[in-house]
């Protein structure tokens, strides 16, 4: 990376007391007059209004990324037209390291939101580059940049055949990040175009499609940055083979579920809004990636489930060819009532309740016969698991037990007979034995 000649501070304050750089300061305050009503014009003439998490826009007009990068382009446009119109320059020469810095906060912060939405690290790591970009931009102006840049490269050390300097190490990690986010930033629109107005299908497939593109492009941006900072890229062989063997050994499972996930994606035997059932755990399935799958239950849980079990194990899912669930439940009722007459008039109830379908309809059922009750089951079907299906039971249960009271029918309970065993005899007390005298003996 090319360092350019650095500002020294004392000339630069010299020029700063000049009468021209009160036309600079109004210069520059047109320019970012002109940039701010540019981005303005631009949020009104959109249609939809523009996302917060838009890299261009953000939830303000100087959020996003447009506003520093048009102000610095028209910052170095006005600074052409100063130099050749031969005024000497110094508010330009504080001011483009300024909107540099800017530009860099700005494209950094925007595009790690977008690429990591949930990650509690961002906050962090936007701290981290505002510190690093405002400090290069005060070393620039104050004129120590190139003596701290020299005494980073004395700071040497030997790694095989190869001196290595710690400014080698910064300039090599400040290239790498640069690419990544770039990166990052061409993964996430081409993510955002994927995705925009897909559903069913679609989504899941887009999906895969997407997150492979994101691992290219990072794998890619990745290998530049190695290459730009002089690592020779042949080395990595030895741990392609080494990451191998670990793959093969100890990262079966890991494999074995993004495997999974690209075959479920690729295969859309399950899709993102599908209501499953897996093991004990039933819900919708709301979001696919690579490695695990989210399953939330209409209780508000969710289950991270791994795209392993899904693959190896049976699903249930009630989304595929017919969204329509069988539900039971069952009652019992007394030996003397007249079943026949009560199953129709338990489908006409059960056919009432919201939710229920009529096609197909309700039905009852004898089923069994109890020691206590003859047993009828009801089935009924609905075409909305994801809003429960506990409520809509609850609801059938009530309008049973409303007809059965209403029609004076009993639900029996368990009736016992308890066989008491005969007291015994109460036990002889010792002093009314008397044992015989001698004078009774013959």
């Amino acid at each position: 990376m090319t360092i350019p000649p650095a500002v020294d501070l004392s000339t630069l304050l010299a020029s700063l007391a000049r009468p021209s750089s009160l036309i600079e300061l109004a210069v520059l305050a047109g320019v970012v007059l002109v940039c701010w009503l540019l981005v303005w014009s631009l949020r009104r003439s959109l249609q939809d209004p523009p996302d917060r998490r838009s890299i261009w826009f953000g939830a303000h007009l100087f959020d996003g990324v447009l506003f520093p990068v048009l102000t610095l382009a028209l910052a170095y446009v006005a600074r052409r037209v100063l130099l050749d119109l031969g005024l000497p320059l110094a508010v330009f020469r504080l001011a483009i390291p300024v909107l540099l810095s800017l530009l860099v906060i700005r494209l950094s912060v925007r595009v790690l939101r977008l690429a990591f939405p949930e990650s509690a690290l961002v906050r962090a790591v936007e701290r981290t580059i505002s510190w690093f970009a405002w400090l290069g931009m005060v070393l620039w102006v104050t004129g120590l940049l190139p003596a701290v840049l020299d005494e980073l490269d004395g700071i040497q050390w030997v790694i095989g055949a190869h001196p290595i300097s710690l400014r080698h190490v910064i300039e090599g990690a400040l290239t790498a990040g640069f690419v990544l986010v770039v990166a990052l930033w061409i993964s996430a629109a081409l993510e955002a175009r994927l995705l925009a107005g897909a559903v069913g299908a679609q989504l899941s497939l887009r999906k895969v499609a997407a997150n492979v593109l994101r691992a290219a492009l990072l794998s890619i941006g990745l290998l530049m940055a190695l290459s730009g900072v002089g690592i020779d890229l042949t080395a990595l062989s030895v741990l392609g083979g080494a990451l191998g063997v670990g793959i093969g050994l100890g990262l079966q499972k890991l494999a074995a579920n993004y495997v999974s996930g690209f075959v479920i994606l690729a295969e859309r035997a399950l899709r993102i809004g599908d209501m499953v059932k897996v093991a004990d755990f039933e819900g919708v399935i709301t979001d696919i990636t690579t490695r695990y799958t989210v399953i939330r239950a209409p209780s508000g849980r969710e289950a991270i489930v791994p795209n392993e079990i899904l693959v190896t194990t049976a699903v249930q899912t009630m989304s595929l060819a017919d969204r329509n669930v069988l539900l039971t439940t069952s009652v019992g009722v007394d030996y003397a009532t007249d079943i026949a007459a009560l199953q129709v008039r338990l489908v006409e109830v059960i056919a009432a309740v919201p939710r229920v379908l009529a096609a197909p309809g309700p039905s009852a059922q004898l089923t069994n016969f109890g020691t206590d009750a003859l047993e009828v089951t009801l089935y009924f079907w609905i075409s909305d698991p994801e809003n429960g299906q506990g409520n809509v039971r609850s609801e059938v249960n009530l309008a049973i037990l409303a007809l059965l009271r209403r029609e004076g029918i009993s639900i029996p309970y368990p009736q016992r007979v308890v066989h008491l065993p005969a007291p015994l005899p109460a036990p002889i007390p010792e002093d009314a034995v008397k044992a015989p005298s001698a004078e009774s003996a013959p």
